[in-house]
């Protein structure tokens, strides 16, 4: 055990962190769960991924407005054409989709392998960072989160497709930069996946409180553990998931 971890200058951001790709990533993801199109954004988020590994090859700054111009417009791209798809090819879409995921790998893939850190640079693409993530790396996201919701809950009912896939490019472009591609995924879909079956205005305060128990419990049994943080939030959002959702059926059962 090393509890020498438990570093609040750490912690806190991280946490944080979470918190902020939370409050996008939970209503998306109902969304995405409700569309049926679960890899959407592995999909995105790794096309994203890779317009960042195409930005690392020219050596421009991390975090520097070209990098951040590159990867979304990636992600949009990639968003507008799959809105396309699911205009015309509705029926392969799922099939598309993982497509674009394993294309949007394997070009990744192709511009690290020159790179003598490629592999690192790969593992942390996918793992993410959390712990490096600070104070103010987290501001700009916000402010930038801030505007999607008030886009999507002030536009709820004239909401389009095209809204929906551009919205989820933005976020989550901003979001695999800070936790990695895998947490991202878990972010949208395992909190989702507990409340899929609930409703009322509740719904997503539930989403949050689970999403915010896994942040919380994976980053301190990583910290005490001297673990992987991404890869142990992901596990603890998948039991907090699982716990919410058996309790939410236990109660629907009964009732």
């Amino acid at each position: 055990m090393n509890w020498a971890g438990l570093d609040i200058d750490i912690l806190g951001p991280a946490f944080l962190a979470g918190l902020v790709v939370a409050s996008t990533h939970v209503p998306l993801g109902r969304h995405v769960l409700k569309r049926g199109i679960i890899f959407l954004d592995l999909a995105v988020a790794q096309t994203a991924g890779m317009g960042i590994v195409a930005a690392h090859s020219f050596h421009w700054e991390p975090g520097g407005w070209q990098v951040q111009l590159i990867a979304v417009g990636a992600a949009l791209i990639a968003s507008f054409l799959l809105h396309l798809t699911e205009q015309r090819w509705a029926e392969v879409q799922e099939a598309l989709i993982g497509t674009l995921f394993v294309l949007a790998s394997s070009v990744g893939i192709l511009l690290l392998a020159a790179n003598p850190h490629g592999g690192e640079y790969l593992k942390e693409m996918l793992v993410g960072q959390i712990l490096w993530v600070s104070y103010g790396q987290l501001i700009p996201v916000a402010l930038l989160y801030l505007g999607i919701l008030v886009v999507w809950f002030g536009f709820r009912q004239r909401q389009s497709s095209l809204l929906f896939y551009l919205l989820f490019a933005i976020a989550v472009t901003a979001s695999v930069q800070l936790v990695g591609v895998y947490l991202v995924f878990a972010s949208l879909i395992l909190p989702a996946l507990a409340i899929r079956n609930r409703r009322g205005s509740g719904v997503l305060f539930v989403g949050y409180v689970i999403s915010a128990i896994g942040y919380a419990a994976g980053l301190l049994l990583a910290a005490v553990g001297d673990l992987p943080a991404g890869a142990m939030i992901v596990c603890t959002l998948a039991l907090v998931a699982l716990m919410g959702g058996w309790l939410f059926q236990s109660n629907r059962t009964t009732v």
